[in-house]
């Protein structure tokens, strides 16, 4: 019956593709629906995400939020408040800083039963005024909830109570290889020789995200290997930039840039290397999601890289910001198709037994519910 589930929110900033949103999504898709009472929260209500979510019949609301201190902010809060006595949510859980920021304090004064925070990066962006509030609402929550133990390691050297933090790594929907027709239309599309070895990075193109090293190595390599184009799948501020690094790189129509695109998967399909460039990191999607296709991948040795490529086994890794590095790790596949087979195979399987998104579902149902019965409402 409707009263014996678990009234359950989650909060996010947007529906926008991204690892968290994804994350979330694929946690409303997948949560047994006889045990839980989902509801879905966000401070913008926009994204490609809204649209897989249609077929739910989960409730979403939008607390639209200016400064984190405004009085239209303080509004938001009260009809959060609201909402939640309203609805009987037991479990608030908030998913990345601006939310955590915003739904902690006010679902803990609005009496929610139970507060999860989650945290899924290193906080390289945050400012350090930023960590210390974010420590500070975070001792409101019941749990802090990451998704590398790189992360965890990171709080605790900020000094978070050790027993308060909870691991749970993304899980992912193994997804089909388009290949044969479609593949060859991917490259007419984006002006691609239907011969010619992909290597390919799918990021949000910012300063942090590395890309510049990428570009920087995609040089060294067309100058060795005339087969080979670079494939940029993003979009965001630094697009401009790496556009012009290229154009001054002379790489000319061997690198496209294609902007956000909803069919990663099928760009995947037709990628040679998957490299993710990265300077921070938690637990990377697009990282898994390459390594499901059987791509063989290259990534920088930061954050939860490690935790999910076996260095030389299942990937390689190298060092961030080391563009000859990167160049030398992309040769030495390009050169070497049994060693890119076998790296590939094994991503298959080191995914399919770490990451699948079933495990993280699970995990996820099982906190929450070892959370109620903690407090005794079960």
């Amino acid at each position: 019956m409707q009263s014996n589930k678990i009234k359950l929110l989650q909060m996010l900033t947007n529906f926008h593709i991204g690892g968290t949103e994804r994350q979330v999504a694929n946690l409303a898709r997948g949560i047994d629906s006889s045990h839980f009472d989902l509801h879905l929260a966000c401070l913008r209500h926009s994204g490609e995400l809204l649209v897989e979510l249609e077929t739910l019949q989960v409730p979403r609301s939008e607390f639209r939020i200016g400064r984190l201190y405004s009085p239209k902010t303080i509004w938001q809060g009260i009809r959060l408040a609201h909402y939640v006595r309203r609805n009987l949510i037991q479990i608030v859980h908030s998913f990345g800083f601006y939310p955590n920021m915003f739904t902690v304090p006010i679902a803990r004064l609005a009496g929610a039963s139970i507060v999860v925070a989650s945290i899924r990066e290193t906080g390289d962006l945050l400012t350090p005024m930023q960590r210390r509030v974010q420590k500070v609402v975070c001792r409101l929550a019941d749990c802090v909830l990451v998704n590398a133990e790189a992360i965890r390691e990171n709080l605790l050297e900020q000094g978070y109570d050790p027993s308060n933090i909870v691991v749970i790594r993304n899980g992912i929907q193994f997804a089909v290889r388009a290949g044969g027709d479609r593949g060859a239309a991917l490259r007419r599309e984006l002006g691609l020789p239907p011969s010619a070895r992909l290597i390919m990075v799918v990021s949000r193109l910012n300063r942090m995200k590395g890309v510049q090293y990428f570009v920087d190595a995609a040089a060294v390599l067309a100058a060795r290997f005339p087969d080979v184009c670079f494939l940029i799948a993003g979009d965001g501020g630094s697009k401009k930039e790496l556009e012009e690094q290229a154009c001054r790189l002379g790489l000319g129509q061997r690198i496209v840039f294609t902007g956000f695109r909803s069919d990663v998967p099928d760009l995947l399909s037709e990628a040679a290397i998957s490299v993710l460039p990265t300077l921070s990191e938690g637990i990377s999607n697009t990282l898994l999601e390459s390594m499901a296709a059987g791509i063989p991948v290259i990534a920088t040795r930061v954050g939860g890289n490690p935790e999910v490529v076996e260095d030389g086994v299942s990937g390689l890794l190298v060092p961030a910001r080391d563009s000859a590095a990167l160049a030398a790790a992309a040769a030495r596949l390009l050169e070497d198709e049994d060693l890119a087979s076998r790296l590939g195979q094994a991503g298959i399987g080191r995914v399919s037994e770490l990451f699948s998104i079933e495990g993280s579902v699970h995990q996820t149902e099982h906190l929450y519910q070892r959370l109620v019965e903690a407090k005794g409402h079960l």
